[in-house]
């Protein structure tokens, strides 16, 4: 009788596990190269279904410019990578067919007159790290170091820049004097682009009323067009989190966003007094996930799961604010929930927003 029973408790915990592994298979609106929860969380909401325009969609990379690696995880090295992403055009790795992680000891830096397009794309097998100590990657269209190309640096079509089937992970960027915040990527002008990307770990300074963006810190996308994150996670577990003094998971000022099939989770604003500062405190702490700083700009958010970011400030999940009042937010397919701390939440939980800040919510849960 014993055997009996202990036989169907074993029948029942394969059928579970059986289940709860098809509960987190990536949906996908294109194939997913990153689902393996061997190594981290998948890139992706598992429950995202919205449709990507063809704009968000994965770049070819059938005929790349520049193959880092001859087919053996030595020669994949730090350094073979940031000469590649100098040279720009289309980058991919030949690692062999094993999962591979890159430690760089400084940033990869996009010149701004190598090429009009950049894609690095690791195949769902690499993992670009920053092993703790360094920012992983930089482009800046206003930095005389990386080659002016135009008198409008700030608003110049090019570069544009794809990250995609990859890992960002351990970037950090405490060390930088100049251009603050962005752990594991840091962005002006041109355009931006992450495709079934994860990003763990990465961290940015943690006090200040405005320094941000753990994994993502991005300003002045030309002619205001949005930044695509399709089919991404930012943490996605314990332990996986991305944090620093605002927008744990990615932050901008003057940017739009259109976020599609991604996940937040575990991802924290570490700054304390808010934005600006209350007397006596270094300021911080708002945007969970986002922090969305500016003027005119529109937040779209669609088939997107955010929960269990945290916040001492502002904003647990989103912190969303336009000085001159004008910014919307779209909100479909979405779930927000579970996120904790700060205050001033005037119209949903968990995003902080001024109370005439127009928006439309569809389909969505907010809790």
């Amino acid at each position: 009788m014993k055997k009996i029973t202990l036989y169907i408790f074993f029948l029942i915990a394969v059928i579970l596990i059986r289940c709860d592994r098809d509960r987190t298979t990536p949906s996908a609106v294109f194939q997913n190269p990153l689902a393996n929860p061997e190594n981290g969380p998948a890139a992706g909401n598992p429950d995202g279904n919205a449709s990507v325009p063809p704009e968000a969609a994965p770049e070819d990379i059938s005929n790349p410019d520049h193959i880092v690696g001859n087919g053996t995880p030595q020669s994949c090295t730090a350094e073979a990578f940031i000469n590649a992403v100098a040279l720009g055009g289309k980058i991919t790795f030949n690692c062999g067919p094993e999962p591979v992680e890159i430690t760089l000891t400084k940033p990869a830096k996009v010149f701004n007159d190598a090429s009009a397009n950049i894609v690095i794309d690791g195949g769902g097998l690499i993992t670009l790290s920053g092993g703790g100590k360094t920012r992983i990657l930089y482009m800046n269209t206003c930095d005389q170091n990386q080659h002016w190309t135009t008198s409008h640096c700030q608003d110049q079509e090019t570069p544009r820049l794809t990250v995609q089937n990859i890992t960002f992970a351990d970037g950090n960027s405490r060390t930088e004097t100049e251009y603050d915040g962005g752990g594991a990527i840091w962005i002006r002008g041109g355009r931006f682009k992450a495709v079934n990307c994860r990003f763990f770990n990465n961290a940015c300074d943690s006090l200040g009323p405005d320094v941000g963006g753990g994994a993502l810190r991005i300003f002045s996308q030309y002619k205001n067009l949005p930044v695509y994150i399709v089919n991404c996670t930012f943490g996605g577990a314990r332990g996986y989190g991305n944090f620093g003094a605002n927008g744990g998971g990615i932050s901008s000022i003057g940017v739009s966003w259109t976020i599609i099939n991604s996940l937040f989770s575990y991802n924290r604003a570490i700054g304390n007094g808010g934005n600006p500062s209350q007397s006596g405190t270094p300021g911080g702490g708002s945007g969970g996930a986002i922090y969305n700083d500016g003027n005119k700009m529109t937040l779209t958010i669609l088939g997107t799961l955010i929960e269990k970011n945290t916040v001492n400030a502002y904003g647990s999940a989103i912190f969303f604010v336009t000085n001159d009042h004008t910014g919307d937010i779209h909100i479909d397919q979405s779930v927000i929930r579970n996120n904790t701390g700060g205050s001033w939440y005037p119209v949903f939980p968990g995003i902080s927003m001024h109370s005439d800040t127009k928006y439309v919510v569809t389909n969505s849960i907010i809790e």
